[in-house]
């Protein structure tokens, strides 16, 4: 007989520089109806030190959860997405973790690149906050409720 599986809510990390962005993220998931805990980072070496559980995020354990998945803007200060995600899917730590790209590019080279680099889905923005929360229902409806992530590290 097979036991039955719980699925147990993830933390969805969402990096993003820009703060409107960010909020019209988080009212978009809000309004397709996922309650997953949400956290925010503004750009890949604040990822990397959430990940890494270093500088703002190191100490207390609950500061900063291991996401089930990263959602990542690819042109951002600093440290951009490309490189955070090199970083991450090089990382046999981090490379289970899911990523998905959400970018306002539509540029063919950011999409192989991305790919290339292995994130695990490229979305491009949509340009209506209807848009925006009919792709955040669908994305959590795939990542969320059908695929199968794997477990958390023990």
């Amino acid at each position: 007989m097979m036991k039955d599986k719980h699925k147990i809510p993830i933390t969805i990390l969402v990096c993003d520089d820009d703060e409107d962005d960010r909020m019209l993220t988080q009212q978009a998931l809000e309004d397709a109806h996922i309650s997953n805990s949400l956290r925010f980072v503004e750009d890949g070496e604040q990822l990397l030190d959430y990940l890494y559980q270093r500088g703002a995020f190191a100490g207390e354990t609950g500061k900063a959860p291991r996401p089930g998945l990263i959602l990542l803007d690819l042109n951002m200060p600093k440290l951009d997405g490309r490189e955070a995600l090199k970083t991450i899917k090089e990382d046999e730590t981090l490379c289970d973790i899911p990523v998905v790209v959400l970018s306002t590019s539509r540029l063919d080279q950011d999409v192989a690149q991305s790919y290339e680099l292995g994130v695990n889905s490229f979305i491009t923005k949509p340009i209506t906050f209807a848009g925006l929360v009919e792709a955040m229902s669908v994305l959590g409806r795939y990542w969320l409720e059908i695929v199968e992530l794997p477990p958390a590290p023990v």
